[in-house]
Protein backbone atom coordinates (compact mmCIF):
# COMPACT_ATOMS: atom_id res chain seq x y z
CA UNK A 1 0.00 0.00 0.00
CA UNK A 2 3.16 2.26 0.35
CA UNK A 3 3.85 2.07 -3.17
CA UNK A 4 -0.32 2.67 -4.31
CA UNK A 5 0.14 6.12 -2.07
CA UNK A 6 3.09 7.02 -3.66
CA UNK A 7 0.97 6.43 -7.14
CA UNK A 8 -1.55 8.46 -5.61
CA UNK A 9 0.63 11.41 -4.70
CA UNK A 10 2.57 11.74 -7.85
CA UNK A 11 -1.41 11.74 -9.43
CA UNK A 12 -1.83 14.56 -6.95
CA UNK A 13 1.15 16.30 -7.90
CA UNK A 14 0.22 16.34 -11.46
CA UNK A 15 -3.43 17.00 -10.11
CA UNK A 16 -1.38 20.52 -8.87
CA UNK A 17 0.22 21.71 -11.75
CA UNK A 18 -2.42 21.47 -14.20
CA UNK A 19 -4.40 23.98 -11.84
CA UNK A 20 -1.76 26.45 -12.53
CA UNK A 21 0.29 25.66 -15.47
CA UNK A 22 -1.72 28.14 -17.90
CA UNK A 23 -0.40 31.01 -16.26
CA UNK A 24 2.84 30.28 -17.09
CA UNK A 25 2.15 29.03 -20.52
CA UNK A 26 0.12 32.48 -21.05
CA UNK A 27 2.82 34.05 -23.17
CA UNK A 28 3.82 30.84 -25.67
CA UNK A 29 0.44 30.15 -26.06
CA UNK A 30 -0.84 33.99 -26.90
CA UNK A 31 1.46 32.90 -29.73
CA UNK A 32 0.69 29.76 -30.61
CA UNK A 33 -2.29 28.95 -31.19
CA UNK A 34 -2.99 32.49 -30.19
CA UNK A 35 -5.02 32.27 -27.24
CA UNK A 36 -6.20 35.67 -25.13
CA UNK A 37 -6.09 36.23 -22.02
CA UNK A 38 -9.36 36.22 -21.73
CA UNK A 39 -9.91 32.76 -23.04
CA UNK A 40 -7.16 32.00 -21.06
CA UNK A 41 -9.33 32.03 -18.22
CA UNK A 42 -12.08 30.38 -19.34
CA UNK A 43 -9.94 27.48 -20.09
CA UNK A 44 -8.93 27.46 -16.39
CA UNK A 45 -12.02 27.73 -15.24
CA UNK A 46 -13.26 24.70 -17.73
CA UNK A 47 -10.46 22.39 -15.37
CA UNK A 48 -12.14 23.77 -12.18
CA UNK A 49 -15.95 23.23 -13.77
CA UNK A 50 -14.97 19.58 -15.32
CA UNK A 51 -13.47 18.76 -12.19
CA UNK A 52 -16.65 19.78 -9.60
CA UNK A 53 -19.07 18.26 -11.88
CA UNK A 54 -18.04 14.42 -11.67
CA UNK A 55 -17.18 14.98 -8.21
CA UNK A 56 -20.84 13.69 -7.17
CA UNK A 57 -20.38 10.71 -9.32
CA UNK A 58 -16.21 9.84 -8.25
CA UNK A 59 -18.18 10.47 -4.52
CA UNK A 60 -20.63 7.05 -5.48
CA UNK A 61 -17.53 5.22 -7.54
CA UNK A 62 -15.27 5.67 -4.40
CA UNK A 63 -18.40 4.42 -2.18
CA UNK A 64 -18.96 1.40 -4.24
CA UNK A 65 -15.85 0.16 -6.23
CA UNK A 66 -13.05 2.11 -3.95
CA UNK A 67 -10.39 4.42 -5.60
CA UNK A 68 -8.13 1.87 -7.21
CA UNK A 69 -10.46 1.57 -10.16
CA UNK A 70 -11.99 4.96 -9.96
CA UNK A 71 -8.85 6.93 -9.66
CA UNK A 72 -6.61 5.03 -12.55
CA UNK A 73 -9.44 5.11 -15.22
CA UNK A 74 -10.02 8.55 -15.43
CA UNK A 75 -6.79 9.80 -14.59
CA UNK A 76 -5.50 7.76 -17.22
CA UNK A 77 -8.23 8.97 -19.85
CA UNK A 78 -8.82 12.42 -18.66
CA UNK A 79 -5.70 13.42 -17.55
CA UNK A 80 -2.97 11.97 -19.62
CA UNK A 81 -5.49 12.15 -22.54
CA UNK A 82 -6.07 15.81 -22.39
CA UNK A 83 -2.34 17.03 -21.51
CA UNK A 84 -1.76 14.79 -25.10
CA UNK A 85 -4.79 16.67 -26.37
CA UNK A 86 -3.32 19.93 -25.56
CA UNK A 87 0.40 19.48 -26.68
CA UNK A 88 -1.87 19.53 -30.20
CA UNK A 89 -3.95 22.20 -29.85
CA UNK A 90 -4.16 24.35 -32.72
CA UNK A 91 -7.20 26.51 -31.31
CA UNK A 92 -8.99 28.03 -28.17
CA UNK A 93 -11.61 25.52 -28.66
CA UNK A 94 -8.86 22.81 -28.47
CA UNK A 95 -7.45 24.44 -25.11
CA UNK A 96 -10.83 24.06 -23.65
CA UNK A 97 -11.50 20.53 -24.88
CA UNK A 98 -8.15 19.62 -23.30
CA UNK A 99 -9.00 21.67 -19.71
CA UNK A 100 -12.58 19.78 -19.68
CA UNK A 101 -10.64 16.20 -20.22
CA UNK A 102 -7.61 17.46 -17.78
CA UNK A 103 -9.97 18.37 -14.67
CA UNK A 104 -12.22 15.34 -15.09
CA UNK A 105 -9.27 12.99 -15.12
CA UNK A 106 -7.64 14.90 -12.27
CA UNK A 107 -11.25 14.90 -9.94
CA UNK A 108 -11.02 11.58 -7.91
CA UNK A 109 -7.25 11.58 -6.89
CA UNK A 110 -7.07 13.66 -4.13
CA UNK A 111 -10.69 12.43 -2.95
CA UNK A 112 -9.54 8.92 -3.57
CA UNK A 113 -6.49 9.26 -0.93
CA UNK A 114 -8.62 11.44 1.26
CA UNK A 115 -11.20 7.83 1.31
CA UNK A 116 -8.07 5.80 1.98
CA UNK A 117 -6.76 8.22 4.77
CA UNK A 118 -10.42 8.16 6.76
CA UNK A 119 -11.56 4.90 6.65
CA UNK A 120 -7.49 3.09 6.72
CA UNK A 121 -6.34 5.72 9.72
CA UNK A 122 -8.11 7.66 13.06
CA UNK A 123 -9.85 10.93 12.52
CA UNK A 124 -7.75 12.65 14.23
CA UNK A 125 -5.19 12.46 11.98
CA UNK A 126 -7.06 12.93 8.66
CA UNK A 127 -6.63 16.57 8.33
CA UNK A 128 -2.87 16.05 8.67
CA UNK A 129 -2.28 13.16 6.60
CA UNK A 130 -4.45 15.19 4.07
CA UNK A 131 -2.14 18.50 5.03
CA UNK A 132 0.95 16.69 4.36
CA UNK A 133 -0.51 14.78 1.29
CA UNK A 134 -1.44 18.08 -0.25
CA UNK A 135 1.74 19.63 0.55
CA UNK A 136 4.07 17.32 -1.40
CA UNK A 137 1.49 17.41 -4.18
CA UNK A 138 2.39 21.20 -4.21
CA UNK A 139 5.70 20.41 -5.75
CA UNK A 140 3.10 20.04 -9.10
CA UNK A 141 2.49 23.86 -8.29
CA UNK A 142 5.93 24.84 -8.23
CA UNK A 143 6.68 22.71 -10.89
CA UNK A 144 3.78 24.47 -13.24
CA UNK A 145 5.94 27.93 -12.14
CA UNK A 146 9.72 28.24 -13.26
CA UNK A 147 10.40 24.71 -14.28
CA UNK A 148 7.96 24.90 -16.32
CA UNK A 149 8.72 28.22 -17.95
CA UNK A 150 12.38 26.72 -18.63
CA UNK A 151 11.09 23.52 -20.01
CA UNK A 152 9.04 25.17 -22.24
CA UNK A 153 11.34 27.81 -23.58
CA UNK A 154 14.29 24.93 -23.94
CA UNK A 155 11.77 22.41 -25.42
CA UNK A 156 8.85 23.95 -26.63
CA UNK A 157 5.85 24.08 -24.65
CA UNK A 158 3.94 21.61 -26.92
CA UNK A 159 6.91 18.70 -26.37
CA UNK A 160 6.89 19.47 -22.51
CA UNK A 161 2.85 18.94 -22.71
CA UNK A 162 3.56 15.66 -24.11
CA UNK A 163 6.04 14.52 -21.55
CA UNK A 164 3.71 15.63 -19.13
CA UNK A 165 0.82 13.17 -20.43
CA UNK A 166 3.18 10.43 -20.50
CA UNK A 167 4.02 11.17 -16.28
CA UNK A 168 0.34 11.26 -15.47
CA UNK A 169 -0.49 8.04 -17.71
CA UNK A 170 2.56 6.93 -15.62
CA UNK A 171 0.96 7.82 -11.88
CA UNK A 172 -2.36 6.29 -13.92
CA UNK A 173 -0.65 2.75 -14.00
CA UNK A 174 1.05 2.68 -10.43
CA UNK A 175 -2.69 3.25 -8.85
CA UNK A 176 -3.83 -0.02 -10.99
CA UNK A 177 -1.00 -2.03 -10.00
CA UNK A 178 -0.14 -0.87 -6.12
CA UNK A 179 -3.62 0.75 -4.85
CA UNK A 180 -5.95 -1.97 -2.32
CA UNK A 181 -9.47 -0.89 -1.53
CA UNK A 182 -10.28 -0.61 1.87
CA UNK A 183 -13.10 -2.91 2.77
CA UNK A 184 -16.94 -1.69 2.20
CA UNK A 185 -18.61 0.22 5.36
CA UNK A 186 -22.01 -1.67 5.90
CA UNK A 187 -24.42 1.21 5.34
CA UNK A 188 -27.48 0.70 7.91
CA UNK A 189 -31.37 0.87 6.61
CA UNK A 190 -32.28 4.41 5.17
CA UNK A 191 -28.40 5.78 5.88
CA UNK A 192 -27.21 6.18 2.78
CA UNK A 193 -28.63 9.31 1.35
CA UNK A 194 -27.45 12.54 0.41
CA UNK A 195 -29.91 13.91 2.75
CA UNK A 196 -28.21 12.38 5.36
CA UNK A 197 -25.23 15.20 5.08
CA UNK A 198 -27.22 18.12 3.78
CA UNK A 199 -29.67 18.10 6.74
CA UNK A 200 -26.83 19.06 9.62
CA UNK A 201 -27.52 22.45 9.47
CA UNK A 202 -23.63 22.85 11.31
CA UNK A 203 -22.10 21.64 8.03
CA UNK A 204 -23.43 24.58 5.93
CA UNK A 205 -20.95 27.22 7.49
CA UNK A 206 -18.30 24.60 6.33
CA UNK A 207 -19.81 24.05 2.95
CA UNK A 208 -19.58 28.25 2.72
CA UNK A 209 -15.93 28.41 4.18
CA UNK A 210 -14.64 25.33 1.72
CA UNK A 211 -15.95 27.06 -1.08
CA UNK A 212 -14.57 30.50 -1.31
CA UNK A 213 -11.49 29.39 0.82
CA UNK A 214 -9.25 28.13 -2.20
CA UNK A 215 -10.36 30.16 -4.74
CA UNK A 216 -8.72 33.55 -4.28
CA UNK A 217 -4.98 31.82 -4.12
CA UNK A 218 -6.08 29.43 -6.84
CA UNK A 219 -6.96 32.42 -9.42
CA UNK A 220 -4.15 34.38 -8.53
CA UNK A 221 -1.97 31.49 -9.07
CA UNK A 222 -3.56 29.89 -11.83
CA UNK A 223 -4.60 32.83 -14.01
CA UNK A 224 -3.83 36.45 -13.28
CA UNK A 225 -0.60 36.51 -11.31
CA UNK A 226 1.44 35.92 -14.42
CA UNK A 227 -0.67 38.88 -16.33
CA UNK A 228 -0.74 41.09 -12.90
CA UNK A 229 3.25 41.55 -13.02
CA UNK A 230 3.72 40.84 -16.84
CA UNK A 231 1.22 43.91 -17.32
CA UNK A 232 1.83 46.11 -14.05
CA UNK A 233 5.50 45.75 -13.02
CA UNK A 234 6.88 45.02 -17.60
CA UNK A 235 8.07 41.37 -15.21
CA UNK A 236 9.26 39.18 -17.92
CA UNK A 237 9.24 35.25 -18.45
CA UNK A 238 11.92 34.59 -16.09
CA UNK A 239 10.44 37.26 -13.06
CA UNK A 240 7.25 36.19 -13.90
CA UNK A 241 7.59 32.46 -12.88
CA UNK A 242 10.22 33.15 -10.02
CA UNK A 243 7.31 35.53 -8.49
CA UNK A 244 4.96 32.62 -9.23
CA UNK A 245 6.89 29.94 -7.76
CA UNK A 246 7.13 32.05 -4.52
CA UNK A 247 3.47 31.93 -4.22
CA UNK A 248 4.17 28.21 -4.77
CA UNK A 249 6.44 27.69 -2.07
CA UNK A 250 4.14 29.87 -0.25
CA UNK A 251 1.48 27.93 -0.78
CA UNK A 252 3.16 24.23 -0.14
CA UNK A 253 3.97 25.80 3.36
CA UNK A 254 1.14 26.29 4.35
CA UNK A 255 -0.53 23.00 3.16
CA UNK A 256 1.98 21.64 5.79
CA UNK A 257 1.91 23.90 8.73
CA UNK A 258 -1.98 24.28 8.86
CA UNK A 259 -2.66 20.95 10.69
CA UNK A 260 0.44 21.50 13.61
CA UNK A 261 -0.68 25.01 14.06
CA UNK A 262 -4.27 23.29 14.59
CA UNK A 263 -3.09 20.81 17.30
CA UNK A 264 -1.30 23.52 18.73
CA UNK A 265 -4.03 25.75 19.32
CA UNK A 266 -6.38 23.01 19.84
CA UNK A 267 -9.20 24.52 17.87
CA UNK A 268 -10.00 24.03 14.01
CA UNK A 269 -12.35 26.50 13.32
CA UNK A 270 -9.85 29.76 15.28
CA UNK A 271 -7.04 28.38 13.02
CA UNK A 272 -9.42 28.15 9.70
CA UNK A 273 -10.94 31.68 10.42
CA UNK A 274 -7.68 33.42 10.84
CA UNK A 275 -5.82 32.08 8.36
CA UNK A 276 -8.47 32.71 5.74
CA UNK A 277 -9.01 36.48 7.58
CA UNK A 278 -5.09 36.80 7.00
CA UNK A 279 -6.11 36.41 2.97
CA UNK A 280 -8.94 38.42 3.56
CA UNK A 281 -6.44 41.16 4.39
CA UNK A 282 -4.02 40.56 1.68
CA UNK A 283 -6.55 41.11 -0.78
CA UNK A 284 -7.84 43.71 0.52
CA UNK A 285 -4.62 45.66 0.76
CA UNK A 286 -4.29 45.17 -3.01
CA UNK A 287 -7.79 46.25 -3.79
CA UNK A 288 -7.11 49.47 -2.10
CA UNK A 289 -3.53 50.29 -3.68
CA UNK A 290 -3.39 47.93 -6.63
CA UNK A 291 0.38 49.11 -7.24
CA UNK A 292 1.94 49.03 -4.09
CA UNK A 293 5.49 48.56 -5.76
CA UNK A 294 6.75 45.06 -6.95
CA UNK A 295 8.36 43.95 -3.41
CA UNK A 296 4.85 44.39 -1.58
CA UNK A 297 2.90 43.11 -4.50
CA UNK A 298 5.12 39.97 -4.37
CA UNK A 299 4.42 39.79 -0.52
CA UNK A 300 0.53 40.13 -0.85
CA UNK A 301 0.19 38.06 -3.22
CA UNK A 302 2.68 34.93 -1.90
CA UNK A 303 0.89 35.80 1.39
CA UNK A 304 -2.59 34.91 0.29
CA UNK A 305 -1.04 31.47 -1.39
CA UNK A 306 0.01 30.99 2.14
CA UNK A 307 -3.46 31.77 3.80
CA UNK A 308 -5.01 30.30 1.01
CA UNK A 309 -4.35 26.83 1.78
CA UNK A 310 -6.83 25.48 4.57
CA UNK A 311 -8.36 23.08 2.74
CA UNK A 312 -7.43 20.22 4.39
CA UNK A 313 -8.10 21.24 7.80
CA UNK A 314 -11.71 22.54 6.42
CA UNK A 315 -12.07 19.08 5.01
CA UNK A 316 -11.23 17.53 8.37
CA UNK A 317 -13.77 19.93 10.42
CA UNK A 318 -16.25 18.86 7.90
CA UNK A 319 -15.09 14.81 7.77
CA UNK A 320 -15.89 15.03 11.14
CA UNK A 321 -20.05 14.91 10.58
CA UNK A 322 -19.81 12.04 8.20
CA UNK A 323 -20.50 8.32 8.98
CA UNK A 324 -18.20 5.51 7.32
CA UNK A 325 -20.45 4.85 4.62
CA UNK A 326 -20.92 8.07 3.97
CA UNK A 327 -17.46 9.26 3.67
CA UNK A 328 -17.17 9.17 -0.60
CA UNK A 329 -19.81 11.05 -1.06
CA UNK A 330 -19.16 13.16 1.96
CA UNK A 331 -15.72 14.43 1.10
CA UNK A 332 -16.51 14.96 -3.15
CA UNK A 333 -19.33 17.20 -1.83
CA UNK A 334 -17.26 19.41 0.11
CA UNK A 335 -15.09 19.01 -2.71
CA UNK A 336 -17.40 19.60 -5.40
CA UNK A 337 -18.00 23.44 -3.03
CA UNK A 338 -14.30 24.20 -3.48
CA UNK A 339 -13.42 23.12 -6.89
CA UNK A 340 -16.59 23.98 -8.61
CA UNK A 341 -16.76 27.68 -6.55
CA UNK A 342 -13.11 28.20 -7.79
CA UNK A 343 -14.00 27.55 -11.87
CA UNK A 344 -17.28 29.67 -11.55
CA UNK A 345 -15.00 32.49 -9.93
CA UNK A 346 -12.70 31.99 -12.15
CA UNK A 347 -15.39 32.13 -15.22
CA UNK A 348 -16.61 35.41 -13.80
CA UNK A 349 -13.42 36.97 -13.40
CA UNK A 350 -13.04 37.74 -17.11
CA UNK A 351 -16.12 39.52 -17.64
CA UNK A 352 -15.08 41.60 -14.28
CA UNK A 353 -11.31 42.86 -15.82
CA UNK A 354 -12.60 43.33 -19.37
CA UNK A 355 -15.72 45.97 -18.16
CA UNK A 356 -12.81 47.43 -15.62
CA UNK A 357 -10.47 47.72 -18.07
CA UNK A 358 -12.73 49.46 -20.72
CA UNK A 359 -13.38 52.31 -18.56
CA UNK A 360 -10.11 52.29 -16.45
CA UNK A 361 -6.94 50.43 -18.17
CA UNK A 362 -5.30 47.01 -17.21
CA UNK A 363 -4.19 48.41 -13.81
CA UNK A 364 -8.08 48.68 -13.13
CA UNK A 365 -9.00 45.74 -14.46
CA UNK A 366 -6.88 44.36 -11.88
CA UNK A 367 -8.04 45.90 -9.14
CA UNK A 368 -11.47 45.34 -9.81
CA UNK A 369 -10.23 41.34 -9.61
CA UNK A 370 -8.83 41.50 -6.18
CA UNK A 371 -11.43 43.54 -4.51
CA UNK A 372 -13.85 40.97 -5.77
CA UNK A 373 -11.58 38.04 -4.55
CA UNK A 374 -11.49 39.97 -1.00
CA UNK A 375 -15.46 40.20 -0.95
CA UNK A 376 -16.17 36.85 -1.68
CA UNK A 377 -13.76 35.32 1.20
CA UNK A 378 -15.18 38.36 3.81
CA UNK A 379 -18.37 36.79 3.04
CA UNK A 380 -16.31 33.19 3.51
CA UNK A 381 -15.20 34.22 6.90
CA UNK A 382 -18.54 35.76 8.37
CA UNK A 383 -20.68 32.91 7.21
CA UNK A 384 -17.88 29.89 9.15
CA UNK A 385 -18.11 32.35 11.75
CA UNK A 386 -21.60 33.09 12.82
CA UNK A 387 -23.03 28.77 11.42
CA UNK A 388 -20.50 26.38 12.01
CA UNK A 389 -19.66 25.50 16.02
CA UNK A 390 -15.58 24.13 16.46
CA UNK A 391 -15.36 20.40 15.78
CA UNK A 392 -12.16 18.66 16.74
CA UNK A 393 -11.75 14.36 16.38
Amino acid sequence: MKMGILALVLGYVMSQFYRAFLAVLAPALALDPGVTEGELATASSFFFLAFAAVQIPVGMALDRWGPRRTVSLLLALGGAGGAWWLAFAQSAGDVYVAMLLIGTGCAPVLMGSMYIFARNYPAAVFGTLSGVLIGVGSLGNLGAALPLSLAAEALGWRVAMGFLGCVTALAALGVVIFVRDPLRAEVPPGGGSWRSILRQPALWGVFIMIAVGYAPAATMRGIWGGPYFTKVYEADAAGTGTYMLLMGVAMTLGSFLYGPIERLIKSRKKVILGGNLMGFVAMSVLWWNPQPGLGLAVSLVTLSGFFGTAFALIMAHGRAFFPPHMVGRGVTLLNLCSIGCTGLVQFATRPIYEAAVATGGSLAGFQAIFGFLALILGFGCLAYALLSPDRTD
